[in-house]
C-alpha cells in the first residue's frame, strides 16, 4: 500500500532533502526511521522535490510503499515521530492509490524567503539579515513581471539537470511580517535554485542597482549569468504543496 507522509523540518543541520553518500539528509533520517518501524531495511521514500542544504519546509510531502502496516495511522504517526529527531516532524499520513506520486502529481508549490533588518539572536537560522532596507514597493513592481513570463532560465542553476525551464508562476510578492519581510512565490513547478536567484535579483532592484526595466531584460535574456547572486539558504521555506486528491 502507498502512503503520503506530510512532514515539516528545519534544514539547518541537513545537507538538503535527498540522500547523499557521507552526508546527513532529511530523507536519510526518514528512511531510517521507517525501516526501524516497519522492519523493512530496503524501504525507500520519494519526495515532492529536492530542497538544498540549509533550506527548510513547513509542508513537505513524500510517498512510501509499505506492504503491511502494523498500526493504525494515528499510532503509526506517533511512533514515527518518536523515532525522528526533534527537527523533523510528521504532520499527517494519507493512504493513497498505488499510482499516486509525491513529485509528479503535485499541481502547485509555494515558497517563502524570509528576511529581517534588526539583529535578532533567535531567527538567524530561519531568516536572512539584511543590513540595508530595500525598496519593497519597487521590488513588488518588478515581481509582477514574473507573472507574465513562462521561461525562467535566467534563474536556473547552471548545468542543472532539467528537461525544461518553463514554469507557471501564479504568486510573486513581498509581504511584511512580524520580524521583517517575506517573499512569497507560488508556481506549478520550480527550477533548481530558482527562488534564491529571483530574490537575489529583486534585491538588486530594491537597492537601486538595476531598474525594473533591467530586471525585465534579465528575465527575457534567459541566461543565468545575467541575473543577480543567489541569497543564502537559511531564509528559504517550502510552505505549500497541493495535489488534486488531497485536501489539507
Amino acid at each position: 500500500m502507498r502512503y503520503f507522509i506530510n512532514i515539516s523540518y528545519s534544514g539547518t543541520k541537513y545537507h538538503g532533502w535527498q540522500k547523499q553518500p557521507n552526508a546527513d539528509t532529511v530523507q536519510a533520517q526518514i528512511d531510517h526511521a521507517l525501516s526501524m518501524l516497519t522492519g523493512n531495511k530496503e524501504i525507500e521514500t520519494t519526495g515532492c522535490g529536492r530542497t538544498d542544504t540549509g533550506v527548510h519546509s513547513t509542508n513537505f510531502y513524500l510517498h512510501v510503499d509499505i506492504n503491511e502496516l502494523k498500526y493504525a495511522l494515528d499510532s503509526f504517526k506517533f511512533k514515527l515521530n518518536r523515532l525522528l529527531p526533534s527537527d523533523i516532524a510528521v504532520l499527517k499520513i494519507h493512504e493513497v492509490s498505488n499510482e499516486a506520486h509525491a513529485r509528479f502529481d503535485a499541481i502547485f508549490r509555494k515558497y517563502e524567503y524570509r528576511v529581517h533588518h534588526q539583529k535578532n539572536a533567535f531567527i538567524n537560522e530561519s531568516s536572512t539579515f539584511l543590513h540595508k532596507i530595500p525598496d519593497y514597493q519597487k521590488m513588488n513592481e518588478a515581481a509582477k513581471i514574473l507573472l507574465t513570463t513562462n521561461d525562467f532560465a535566467s534563474f536556473c542553476k547552471a548545468n542543472a539537470d532539467t528537461a525544461t525551464t518553463f514554469c507557471k508562476v501564479e504568486i510573486a510578492e513581498w509581504k511584511e511580517t512580524k520580524t521583517g519581510w517575506a517573499f512569497h512565490i507560488g508556481a506549478d513547478r520550480f527550477l533548481r535554485n530558482m527562488v534564491r536567484a529571483i530574490v537575489g535579483t529583486l534585491l538588486e532592484v530594491g537597492y537601486n542597482k538595476i531598474s525594473i526595466e533591467e530586471f525585465k531584460q534579465i528575465v527575457d535574456a534567459k541566461k543565468r549569468t545575467e541575473a543577480g547572486e543567489s541569497v543564502p539558504a537559511q531564509g528559504l521555506f517550502l510552505t505549500e504543496v497541493k495535489y488534486p486528491y488531497i485536501n489539507g
